[in-house]
C-alpha cells in the first residue's frame, strides 16, 4: 500500500504531507502514520510543517466507520483527539499549511497548530457535527474554545456555521491567508522563521500558556471516550 503521509526533512523543517488521493479522511491508518511522522520530527528536533493535498486539508473522520459504530469507530475518534492534544503540546513549533477544506476533525487538527497559513479560495472551514446530527464532543468544544473568537466559537459549536478564508482570520481559524499559488512558499517561510526560536523556551512557554486548555481537553477526551464506550 502507498503511504498516506509523506515525511521530508530539510533545513531543520520536517514537512509532513497528508494525501490519501481523495479528501484525507482521518482514518486509523492516517492517524497512525501522522503519529509516526511526529515521532520522526521529535527525534530530528525539527520544526513541523503539516499540510494536505491540493484543495483539501482534511475532511475529518471516516464517516463510514463512524456511522458503523463499534470498537473501530471508538478507537478512531479517541486517536483523532489524542493527536490534536499531542500537536497542542508538541515540544517543537508546528506550522500548518491549509490548502483547502478543513471539516470536523480536519478543522480540530488545524486549530492545534501553532501558526496556520491558509490558501485563499472557495473552501469551507467547518465543524459540521450539529448539521449532520452529532452532538459536539467535549474535546472538540475545548479545542474550538482555545482558538476561536467568542462569537465565532458560539456559531461554530451550536450552529455548525461554515467559515471561509475570507473571514477565517477574524474568527480565529487561521493566522494568515495568502493566494493559493503562494501557500507553500509562505508556509515554508513561516516554518523557517520558527527555526530561529529557542526550542526549549518555546516548549516550556507553550505548555505554560496552554495548561488550562490542555487540562480541559484531556478531561474531555477521557469523558468522551467513556461515553462512547457506554453507547457501543
Amino acid at each position: 500500500m502507498q503511504p498516506l503521509v509523506a515525511y521530508r526533512l530539510e533545513d531543520s523543517i520536517a514537512t509532513i504531507t497528508m494525501d490519501d488521493g481523495k479528501v484525507n479522511v482521518m482514518s486509523l491508518r492516517m492517524l497512525t502514520e501522522l503519529n509516526a511522522a511526529l515521532d520522526r520530527a521529535a527525534a530530528d528536533r525539527a520544526v513541523v510543517l503539516l499540510g494536505g493535498r491540493e484543495g483539501v486539508f482534511s475532511a475529518g473522520f471516516d464517516l463510514l466507520v463512524l456511522r458503523a459504530g463499534g470498537s473501530e469507530a471508538i478507537a478512531m475518534v479517541h486517536a483523532g483527539f489524542e493527536l490534536a492534544e499531542r500537536l497542542l503540546s508538541f515540544p517543537l513549533p508546528v506550522a500548518i499549511a491549509c490548502s483547502g477544506h478543513a471539516v470536523a476533525m480536519g478543522l480540530f487538527l488545524l486549530l492545534s497548530g501553532d501558526y496556520r497559513v491558509g490558501a485563499a479560495g472557495p473552501y469551507r472551514l467547518v465543524a459540521n457535527e450539529v448539521a449532520i446530527g452529532i452532538t459536539m464532543p467535549g474535546a472538540a468544544v475545548e479545542i474550538l474554545r482555545q482558538r476561536l473568537a467568542p462569537a465565532a466559537f458560539n456559531r461554530a459549536v451550536t450552529l455548525a456555521e461554515p467559515f471561509s478564508p475570507d473571514n477565517a482570520v477574524e474568527a480565529g481559524l487561521l493566522d494568515r491567508v495568502v493566494p493559493a499559488s503562494e501557500l507553500d512558499g509562505v508556509a515554508r517561510g513561516v516554518a523557517g522563521a520558527l527555526c530561529s526560536l529557542n526550542l526549549d523556551a518555546h516548549a516550556a512557554s507553550k505548555l505554560r500558556a496552554r495548561a488550562p486548555a490542555l487540562h480541559a481537553i484531556r478531561a474531555a477526551i477521557d469523558a468522551d471516550h467513556a461515553a462512547f464506550r457506554a453507547l457501543a
